[in-house]
């Protein structure tokens, strides 16, 4: 996967509400991404329920640093990297079953960076309901995959794993 002219990026990962920072999900794509050059990092969101917490623990971990950041998030932490996308300048988003547009809380669903975005939803999702994803991604513009899977995105693992593949050489043919 590594090449030589490829820019060694800094991939930050956000876990959901009821996971850790390197839950099974996170850690096959943090070996992915190191296996692409990149360095990795996963932020530590256990005890934290409050979303907007969670923003300020990723700011406060990220914020300062030279390199702009490609955010990678689940579920709540999905919604965490969105909000934190534009204050960090990230220079890409990769969401899986995004936390956006849920009832009650729609006015809290945040508003991304203008960067490259990848969503990645389970057509079974019974959390977020998967209509809330595609709304997001066609409103944001965002490249979209539904996969016969549920929220966790655990029965396709090698297909996450391809989409963030495809993710990361995208972001290095668009030279960002």
């Amino acid at each position: 996967m590594q090449r030589e002219n490829r820019k060694s990026r800094w991939v930050v990962f956000s876990h959901g509400l009821e996971s850790g920072p390197w839950g099974t999900k996170i850690a096959a794509l943090a070996a992915r991404a190191e296996a692409w050059g990149h360095r990795v990092e996963s932020i530590d969101y256990r005890g934290i329920t409050d979303p907007a917490l969670r923003v300020d623990r990723l700011l406060g971990s990220v914020r300062g640093r030279l390199d702009a950041p490609v955010l990678v998030g689940s579920s709540m932490g999905a919604h965490v990297s969105a909000a934190a996308s534009i204050p960090l300048g990230a220079s890409g988003l990769f969401l899986m079953a995004p936390a956006v547009y849920m009832p009650g809380y729609e006015a809290l669903t945040p508003q991304p960076a203008r960067c490259p975005m990848t969503i990645v939803h389970g057509w079974n999702d019974e959390i977020v309901p998967v209509g809330n994803a595609i709304r997001y991604a066609q409103e944001h513009r965002a490249v979209l995959h539904l996969l016969e899977d549920d929220h966790r995105l655990q029965y396709r693992p090698a297909e996450l794993a391809t989409l963030f593949d495809l993710f990361l050489d995208g972001l290095d043919r668009s030279g960002l």
